[in-house]
């Protein structure tokens, strides 16, 4: 086990996170009891999900997503989940947090697509004041829908662009043509949203250039794929576009064998603008942390972690008061001596 500076205590922005997917186990577990609903054991068991990357493999990530979900049917569910995950993420040194939500999963239990957003971000403003964590709002679509149902979440995220920060596109990349959501993206980008929609996880560069081509991504989720392609890679980087690297998630779905298998280096050494990111936790069972803990095991050291966190400001949302406190951080973090080898060893690495 290597020693090291508290990955916990480095400022970092944590922008690859979705809603129902920072569900606690503890919580799942407890709203599923309330409900009567009996969980299979793949979701109870505190082993991280495993499948192969074909369609049969998010198929069956699919069902423990959506077993998850059916928990949450109510505005208190809601809101406890969205608070706990802030909380989660400032007790692991996040001091921005842009979380993804598709408001459609939760619309009828609360009248309808817009309160269900409202609540959402109502709660991201009351667990922003109480932790002092900067949370952003992503409202996505998902690729298994129609482009026009895009175009409609589109709509109220660029009514509620400020709070909304952002626009998405997620699920099986296999599904969906991409150019037909461009539409959606085009309405979100003249409200002022990002355009941050996933791409280059299941399937290569070819899939995250028409992406590129289509929505025109201030970041992409994952992207990883783009390593496979230098002059793809080139383009991203030339681009500024940043990628939100899920090491953790990407062992879970077959992408990579181990965690430690993502081209993290590579990445960082072309140049790519990267943030580090937890995805699902309930389903691929670890943190924010844990994905720096990864990243400390490929062999990156505490001068490169804190590099890895400035680039996740630098390519967040945030506004320019909470970036520059956070880099600071990273700062004060970078300044503090190590641990001796025969001092305290870091037991998240």
């Amino acid at each position: 086990m290597s020693t090291g500076r508290d990955l916990a205590a480095l400022p970092k922005a944590h922008l690859h996170l979705h809603f129902t997917g920072s569900m606690r186990p503890g919580t799942l577990r407890e709203l599923a009891e309330e409900r009567g609903l009996r969980l299979p054991r793949s979701l109870t068991d505190d082993v991280a999900l495993q499948v192969e990357p074909t369609r049969r493999g998010w198929f069956r990530f699919q069902r423990e997503y959506d077993t998850a979900r059916a928990v949450v049917d109510s505005e208190a569910a809601m809101r406890r989940i969205l608070r706990e995950a802030v909380e989660d993420d400032a007790a692991e040194g996040s001091g921005r947090l842009e979380l993804q939500v598709d408001p459609t999963s939760y619309a009828p239990f609360v009248g309808g697509l817009s309160p269900a957003l409202e609540i959402v971000l109502d709660e991201a403003e009351a667990s922003e004041r109480a932790t002092g964590v900067s949370v952003g709002i992503v409202v996505a679509a998902s690729r298994t829908r129609h482009p026009l149902d895009a175009r409609t979440l589109a709509r109220l995220a660029a009514r509620h662009a400020g709070r909304v920060i952002g626009f998405g596109l997620s699920n099986d990349e296999r599904r969906g043509v991409t150019a037909e959501f461009a539409p959606a993206f085009r309405i979100a980008r003249e409200a002022g949203l990002w355009s941050l929609p996933h791409g280059g996880e299941l399937l290569g560069p070819a899939h995250v250039e028409a992406v590129v081509d289509a929505l025109a991504p201030w970041r992409l989720g994952h992207g990883v794929r783009s390593a496979e392609d230098p002059r793809l890679l080139e383009r991203i980087v030339e681009q500024g576009i940043g990628l939100e690297l899920c090491p953790a998630s990407n062992a879970s779905l077959g992408v990579v064998a181990e965690p430690e298998d993502v081209p993290l280096r590579a990445l960082v050494e072309a140049g790519a603008q990267i943030a580090l990111g937890a995805d699902d936790p309930l389903l691929f069972g670890s943190r924010l942390v844990e994905q720096y803990a990864i990243a400390r095991r490929i062999g990156l050291t505490d001068e490169e972690l804190a590099a890895l966190a400035l680039s996740s400001i630098g390519i967040s949302a945030a506004d320019p008061a909470t970036a520059a406190r956070l880099r600071a951080g990273v700062a004060d973090w970078l300044a503090a001596p190590p641990p001796s080898a025969a001092g305290t060893v870091d037991q998240r690495s």
